[in-house]
């Protein structure tokens, strides 16, 4: 199932709202390391979901590969694969930001930036998300 996350350009952030929730799409970079799995992202450091994680830093994750359509006996259905994971959400600094962007830069193949220079800059947060729970589910087999 994790995986799956190396073939996503993007994952979809759940947060807790009122009166619905709110989904926001991400860039993202990931590990998974003896002590866990965790998903890192960057965004600016106020606005809505800045608001939500600090309201409420437990979160969901949803990321997912269509390789297509294929016809079936009862008629046509997506060729899918897809994982949900929760997990609790932080704002991380220092060494561990310039990590988390520099595993989101390479994940994203984006070369030339420096994740150090980035962090020390102030232009972004970053946030790490501390996976409790993952499930996935594949339409057809590889």
């Amino acid at each position: 199932m994790y995986a799956l996350l190396d073939c996503c350009q993007t994952v979809r952030l759940g947060l807790s709202d009122e009166p619905y929730p709110y989904v926001v799409p991400l860039s993202f970079g990931w590990e998974k390391r003896e002590d866990g799995a965790f998903i890192y992202f960057h965004c600016a450091a106020e606005g809505k979901k800045v608001d939500l994680i600090k309201k409420c830093p437990r979160v969901c994750v949803e990321a997912d590969v269509l390789r297509g359509y294929r016809k079936t006996e009862h008629g046509v259905t997506a060729d899918y694969k897809s994982v949900i994971a929760f997990g609790v959400a932080e704002r991380v600094n220092g060494a561990e930001a310039a990590h988390g962007l520099d595993l989101l830069l390479k994940h994203c193949n984006i070369t030339g930036y420096s994740p150090e220079t980035c962090v020390l800059a102030g232009q972004v947060a970053v946030y790490k998300i501390t996976l409790n729970g993952i499930t996935g589910k594949q339409r057809f087999p590889d």
